[in-house]
């Protein structure tokens, strides 16, 4: 996966927006206010992922491309170093469950029908 790929991916998701809050070198991706993604845009070396904590600690130990989050909460992000270790196929399901986890729910709707008299 290169940069263009990673980019259109993620702005495939419905409602995510690039923005650009920690300066012009670092691309951030954001659903409904909240990051899911982000990246170095001068080297792409790595991506930032948030993550469930249990999945987190999974995959750092499965591999060793994935450790704590750089410069994140290491308890809710992984830092995936973008090495050519990790399929693409993973790298897009992860960036998957990292949106799944920001991106607002949408609420069922219960209407209450009235009743006849």
């Amino acid at each position: 996966m290169n940069l263009e790929s990673f980019r259109e991916f993620c702005l495939k998701k419905p409602g995510a927006r690039e923005e650009f809050p920690f300066g012009e070198e670092t691309m951030v991706f954001k659903v409904a206010g909240k990051m899911f993604a982000l990246t170095d845009v001068e080297t792409f070396a790595s991506i930032n992922l948030k993550c469930d904590p249990e999945v987190a600690v999974e995959l750092r130990e499965q591999y060793p491309s994935v450790q704590p989050g750089y410069h994140m909460n290491k308890k809710h992000w992984n830092t995936v170093l973008m090495d050519g270790s990790i399929p693409d196929r993973l790298v897009r399901e992860w960036i998957d469950g990292s949106y799944n986890l920001v991106a607002p729910r949408a609420k069922a709707s219960k209407k209450k029908t009235p009743k006849k008299k």
